[in-house]
């Protein structure tokens, strides 16, 4: 039996907007850098095995995970010719897997380095490393001071070493807040490459930028880009989509022309209304007293909250589409259910259709993450990253 039928909510994703989200990007990218897709976070809560294939079929090459398990993976579903990067978490005798496997993955410190020696030894196989630098994100990478040890390691062991890459990451390149950090950063990057470059260590790719330092600090874009929530159709920020905006005319004095927003969201979550029921004027709904009925109203109960996926601090503020209606979410979102006020919904009943995330039938009704991001103070990463791995999802054209 499908066991898809026993699900309380499905996700589909859409082939054609990944499609679009790609071509979007690659237009945005100067020659020849080349476009790695991250999948951390379950594909952003889009799930790995069904994105792998899409991202692929869209011309995508080169994939980024944070962890080994993520790559495992990757692996199972993945083109033989697609590269995998693996940007975080290793157990030091995992390496050996990821060199017997082609993996590629980040060397931030010498205990890594070290292990990548030991187990491309044993296996008799290059590990392909990717260096990560400290350039002030203050999280992982080589401070400056530690780099002749490095940089020693990798030349007495040039036989059992691919240098794949010399990366680093951006501290908030979706806000201009962080202008200054991120442009003294760029210059230490480059200071250090001109370092490894002295010692006589090229890599083949020098990368730097993610979503929104791709977007909005282009010299950041090197040999390759790492490349997120763009490709998923949100944008890092709403900073960097009125950036997008301006760099395209909209807003420049004598410019009257609105720019078509170039991204598509590649997710939509849909359930189905579980009950109806009336409530008399003045009685509270759901737990607590957050909630008082002003009037006689009509609610109705959907299988699906925190647990699911839907955060509780969208309790009295989230919104749903019922019957081509935008309504509200009322009283706390419960750990498996929330409630809906659908007094203004005509005919409404058990097992109609209510979107999460998505647009009704006609397409000019929706409700979007960023939405959501905006009412609970939530980022789009987090709340794509927590749609639970078991909700059923299908890919749609």
């Amino acid at each position: 039996m499908n066991q898809n039928i026993f699900s309380t909510s499905t996700i589909t994703l859409s082939k054609s907007a990944v499609r679009q989200n790609v071509r979007f990007v690659k237009s945005k990218l100067a020659n020849n850098v080349l476009l790695s897709a991250v999948l951390k976070g379950n594909a952003y809560g889009h799930g790995i095995k069904e994105m792998v294939p899409l991202f692929e079929s869209a011309g995508v090459k080169h994939l980024s995970v944070f962890s080994i398990q993520e790559a495992a993976q990757v692996c199972q579903v993945k083109k033989q010719s697609t590269a995998i990067m693996i940007m975080g978490w290793m157990e030091d005798e995992e390496t050996e897997w990821a060199i017997e496997n082609d993996v590629e993955f980040y060397v931030f410190e010498i205990g890594r380095l070290k292990a990548a020696l030991e187990f491309a030894k044993k296996v008799g196989k290059k590990a392909k490393i990717h260096v990560e630098v400290e350039t002030g994100m203050n999280r992982t990478g080589f401070q400056e001071e530690h780099l002749g040890e490095v940089m020693e390691m990798m030349k007495e062991n040039e036989e059992f070493i691919e240098f794949e890459g010399l990366c680093t990451h951006y501290a908030g390149a979706e806000s201009i807040t962080n202008y200054l950090r991120v442009m003294d950063q760029i210059k230490k990057y480059k200071h250090i490459c001109d370092i490894f470059k002295a010692n006589g260590l090229v890599p083949k790719r020098r990368h730097t930028a993610c979503s929104a330092a791709a977007m909005s600090y282009p010299e950041t874009q090197m040999d390759m880009v790492r490349i997120g929530i763009l490709l998923y159709g949100f944008w890092p920020s709403q900073e960097t989509f009125i950036a997008y905006q301006r760099s395209n005319g909209y807003g420049q004095e004598g410019i009257s022309r609105r720019v078509k927003h170039p991204l598509k969201r590649v997710i939509s979550w849909r359930s189905k209304i579980m009950s109806v029921k009336e409530v008399p004027v003045g009685e509270f709904i759901g737990y607590g007293t957050s909630y008082q009925a002003t009037k006689k109203m009509k609610i109705a109960t959907v299988p699906v909250g925190y647990a699911y996926g839907f955060a509780r601090s969208l309790s009295n503020q989230g919104r749903v589409i019922v019957n081509g209606k935008r309504v509200a979410v009322i009283s706390t979102v419960n750990m498996n259910l929330m409630i809906i006020n659908v007094t203004e919904c005509k005919n409404v009943g058990k097992g109609d259709e209510v979107i999460m995330i998505g647009s009704n039938a006609n397409g000019k009704v929706n409700v979007t993450v960023a939405s959501f991001g905006e009412l609970s103070n939530q980022l789009n990463y987090e709340l794509l990253s927590r749609l639970p791995m078991d909700i059923p999802r299908k890919v749609v054209i």
